[in-house]
């Protein structure tokens, strides 16, 4: 790999990639706290208690 292909790659990663990078975090933030999921976050959530009165059905 040449000199000049290194300086390109690396000037991509700075500028564009860092853009990519934000734009799929903010994504991620959005869609984990987007309006239709707080049931299936709850679900999860409790999960580990729902068995613990008697044992789980087959």
């Amino acid at each position: 790999m040449g000199h000049e292909t290194y300086n390109a790659l690396r000037h991509f990663a700075d500028s564009w990639g860092l853009l990519a990078m934000f734009v799929f975090f903010i994504g991620v933030i959005v869609w984990a706290l987007r309006p239709g999921s707080r049931k299936t976050h709850q679900d999860a959530a409790t999960v580990l208690f729902r068995n613990e009165d008697k044992p789980a059905q087959d």
